[in-house]
Order: structure tokens, then sequence, then C-alpha cells
């Protein structure tokens, strides 16, 4: 079966890719950056030539420092601050993600973020939702078919997740599919914000968790069993509770709960090895959970900061773990099989785009 067989890089590119962990202010283009900084008079960039820019990044977030890291989202924050930057930095997303193949994508971002020179948190979000209407119209006329949705995140260390979370379901008919909270794990449970998750689940609303990244099973079991969680942003310390010591992995209990429940795992390697939570691609711990067939999916996170494309992971790991076009295309399905827009809608995807593009490509 031509499906079984290992793509090359150049069939990698072709194959239709779904993400839906990728942080909108994580994925701007050095150019764009620049620009805007150069109109705004933003002077703090560490220079002004795009190569050099994106080397920086790059090495920044590389750095094992956190400090550097969270550096790098000032600069993107900053060129931020208005209507069109944000129409601007969407529409470009959703160009490039296309151009990269990807047919549906999952974008979040934090509102509050953008807040800071007197936009409302609706403003910004219908600027990101009009940027990215206008990027799947360019991508179109380019023969690139691509669905992005917005996911709202809130910063568990603020004060600002209930707010976000009455807007998920105020723009919910609106391209807005999701809430999520991101920051710093450590110190922060998802706990804290309890009430916006009680209030998500009683409007029949979607959420994902960032969990189980910087921080251990802790923080998997309160975003699942207390905070209730569709999805785990990232997920990979879940590894923590699986006994790889003997001759057959044994799975603890919460490991098989995730498992079992077909809990999404976001997880996005190129990220992870910035982050310590493995020191290479071959040992990162997504080729043990695909064979282990936790419900995994291959995302890029933030494109600048990691220098990264669904095209670059998915190759990462055709060359770490000899997936073939099987692999591939489960963890797009995955992807699909957990988005948070309606079933039907899911099933077209997978159905009408993904299962014949990778039949036409493996076969060639």
């Amino acid at each position: 079966m031509s499906l079984t067989k290992k793509p090359t890089p150049e069939q990698v590119i072709r194959v239709p890719k779904a993400v839906i962990h990728d942080h909108l202010d994580g994925g701007l283009r050095p150019e764009t950056l620049i620009e805007i900084a150069q109109q705004i008079g933003y002077d703090k960039l560490p220079t002004h030539d795009p190569i050099k820019l994106a080397d920086w990044f790059e090495e920044a977030c590389s750095s094992g420092s956190l400090v550097r890291y969270l550096e790098t989202f000032d600069h993107t924050i900053a060129v931020m601050q208005t209507k069109e930057s944000i129409i601007r930095v969407a529409r470009e997303a959703a160009i490039d993600l296309a151009r990269d193949n990807v047919v549906y994508a999952e974008v979040r971002g934090a509102p509050e973020l953008f807040t800071r020179e007197g936009l409302t948190l609706d403003e910004v979000i219908e600027a990101t939702t009009e940027g990215y209407r206008q990027g799947m119209a360019e991508a179109k006329a380019e023969g690139k078919i691509i669905r992005v949705e917005q996911i709202l995140c809130a910063l568990r260390q603020n004060n600002e997740a209930d707010e976000v979370a009455q807007k998920v379901v105020k723009y919910r008919d609106q391209h807005v599919v999701g809430f999520d909270i991101a920051g710093p794990e450590d110190g922060f449970p998802p706990t804290l914000q309890q009430e916006a998750f009680d209030y998500l689940r009683q409007a029949n609303a979607h959420f994902t968790i960032h969990a189980g990244e910087a921080y251990g099973l802790p923080s998997i079991w309160q975003a699942i069993q207390m905070c209730g969680a569709e999805r785990l942003g990232h997920g990979v310390r879940i590894m923590d509770d699986i006994d790889m010591s003997g001759a057959q992995p044994k799975l603890g209990l919460l490991s098989s709960y995730v498992r079992d429940r077909r809990i999404p795992l976001e997880i996005c390697p190129t990220s992870n090895l910035q982050t310590g939570a493995a020191k290479d691609f071959a040992s990162h711990p997504i080729g043990t959970l695909q064979k282990l067939r936790f419900r995994v999916t291959i995302n890029t996170d933030n494109r600048l900061m990691s220098r990264t494309s669904m095209t670059n992971e998915m190759q990462q790991a055709v060359s770490a773990f000899d997936w073939t076009f099987q692999d591939l295309q489960r963890v797009t399905i995955n992807a699909l099989k957990s988005a948070f827009i309606p079933f039907e809608e899911r099933l077209a995807i997978i159905e009408q785009v993904v299962k014949p593009a990778y039949a036409a490509v493996s076969q060639e």
C-alpha cells in the first residue's frame, strides 16, 4: 500500500496539513516586524536585517534562557498595537500557512496583549478575524484553500480569563472557536482560572489548556480532571507517567486515561527542543507517543521563534522516526478530529481534502 512508503522531502511539502497550536504573535515575518517597527518608531529591535533578525530570534529562543525567550515576544507584541498591524499580521499568517499547504489552522492569541495603545478586546478580536478573512481570500487567489479560526488565550498569571472566556462565547459564530490559557505553568496552576472553565463548559464552549510542557504531571491532571480541558497544549510531560524501563512500555493511570479517552496532545517538537523537553528530535517523546497510539498532533507553536513550518516539523519526524505517509496522514486527521469546529465540517475536510490528497501524492 502506497501510504506505508516513506515520503520524500518534496512530497512532505505537498501533502495537506492541519495545525491546531500556533501563536499569532509568534509567527510574524521578520520583514513585517522591521517595517512596522520603523513605521511606529520602535527602536529596540536588535537588527533591521531580516535574515539576521530571524537568526537572532532562533538563537535567543534556543539559548536556554527564559529571560531571553520572553524578550523575543516583547518585540512582536510591540508592533501589534493597532488594528492595521493586527490585520496585516493575521493576513500574512493565513497566507504563509496556506503556502505551506496547511488546509486548516486554529491560531491563538491573547487579546489583552494588544490593548496597550487603547484597543479594546473586541477590536483586537475583530481585527484578527478580518486579517484571517483577507488572508484566506488572497490564498484562494493563489490557488491555496485554507480555513483559519481563532482561539482566544488568557494569560494564567493575570486576571483576564473570565472576560476573555466571555468573548469566546460572544464571538463563537464569528470565527472564534475556543479558549486557552498560556503563560508560566509553574506557580500558576490552571485551577486559578476555574471560574472561566466552569463558565465555558456551561456555555457549551470549547477550550484547551497549555499543560505538561514546562511543568509535569500535576499540570496535566489538573487541566483534565479539575478544569475539563478537551485538549492539552503540548502535553509531552505525559511521558513522566510511562515506564520505559522494561521490555514493553507500561502506562500509569494518568497516561492511560489520556490515551484511552483520546485526549489530543498538541505537540510542538521544535519548540519543545528549545524549552528543554528533549535534547534532539530523535529523542523527542512524539515518536514514542505516536507508537503507543496517543492522539498525537504535530504543530508549529511559534513559527518565527522556532524558525519552523508544518513542513519542517513533519520532515523532521520523517527523518527521526521513519514516519510514512500513513503516519503523516494520521497526525493530520488527528488534528482535524480534535478541531473545535462542528463534526461534519471536520469530516468534510478529512474525506474531501486530506485522504484524496494523501492517496494521490503517495502513489507517485
